[in-house]
């Protein structure tokens, strides 16, 4: 299989994270086979909506999202506007402000990585199994 890519419209809200995630879920169907394997699938959609959901809660509002499927391996890259890099913090179990996304990505994936833009912000990007 060649790499195969997309580039999803740009998110601004929750009801934009939802579409990421379906629009995620289209673009691993449409892939050429072999076909990935559901729990693959799946990996890969939680992955968009925490990057998404990190991106827009503290990146600044709006992400633009990537998808792009290589032989072995789905890549997520999400871009916004904020040059800070995601950190790792203690989750909130009790206040609501959250801390399990960025580690969670981590452990899913084979590699992350956040890289300035030229244009300002940054992409969050992160590996995945295909």
């Amino acid at each position: 299989m060649d790499t195969m890519s997309v580039t999803v419209v740009p998110v601004r809200s929750a009801a934009s994270v939802a579409d990421a995630r379906e629009r995620t879920r289209d673009f691993l169907t449409g892939l050429p086979q072999p076909a990935i394997a559901a729990e693959a699938a799946d990996t890969v959609v939680l992955a968009v909506s925490e990057l998404v959901t990190n991106a827009l809660r503290h990146g600044g509002g709006t992400c633009t999202l990537d998808l792009t499927a290589h032989p072995d391996s789905i890549e997520v890259a999400v871009h916004d506007n904020s040059p800070r890099k995601p950190r790792m913090r203690t989750p909130d179990l009790n206040g609501g402000t959250g801390g399990f996304g960025w580690p969670m990505v981590n452990r899913l994936a084979h590699a992350t990585a956040v890289t300035p833009r030229p244009s300002g912000g940054k992409t969050v990007s992160a590996l995945l199994s295909r």
